[in-house]
């Protein structure tokens, strides 16, 4: 009876929640700058029997778009001499004669190092909180390194067993 009883998922419940709250704010900015949009009405009198003097009004016309300014390239002077170190001597020893860099095996240590690490996070806090299990109806992520890690020893076993019984067989 587990698999038909499933837990509601809270999270979508709160995305759907927020959606349809969403879209009614849409529909009430729409109703509203329908409104904005619409020119009031004029009020004009009949001109068919005009009851006295007509006073002419000269048109409004609306302010014209100003120009765009044309503008010409900002060069900068660049000092082309070499870096210099906070300490002020020449940083030569880094470059060779043409100004290239050097191999540094250091520098390629550390590049290597944060390929494999991977980029960190945005967001720790939020990380910890779903580490913690803090979400409902996720599991926590030290549960899931847990069976990660039990399936990868279970694994390294069978092989080695595998191989053990390949090697013995051989050996005879």
């Amino acid at each position: 009876m587990g698999l038909l009883n499933k837990k509601p998922d809270l999270i979508s419940d709160k995305a759907r929640a927020l959606t349809a709250e969403i879209a009614a704010l849409e529909a009430e900015i729409k109703k509203l700058d329908s409104q904005v949009a619409r020119p009031a009405a004029p009020k004009l009198r009949s001109t068919a029997m005009p009851q006295g003097e007509t006073i002419f009004r000269p048109a409004e016309k609306p302010a014209p778009a100003p120009m765009p300014k044309i503008s010409e390239p900002v060069f900068e002077k660049i000092n082309q001499t070499r870096l210099t170190s906070s300490s002020g001597h020449e940083t030569t020893e880094l470059f060779n004669n043409l100004g290239v860099r050097k191999y540094d095996l250091p520098a390629l240590f550390n590049r290597l190092r944060n390929h494999f690490r991977g980029p960190t996070t945005s967001n720790p806090r939020l990380v910890n909180y779903l580490a913690a299990g803090g979400v409902q109806g996720l599991r926590p992520l030290r549960y899931e390194k847990r069976v990660a890690r039990n399936r990868f020893f279970a694994l390294v076993i069978v092989v080695t067993a595998v191989l053990l019984g390949l090697f013995l067989m051989l050996r005879h």
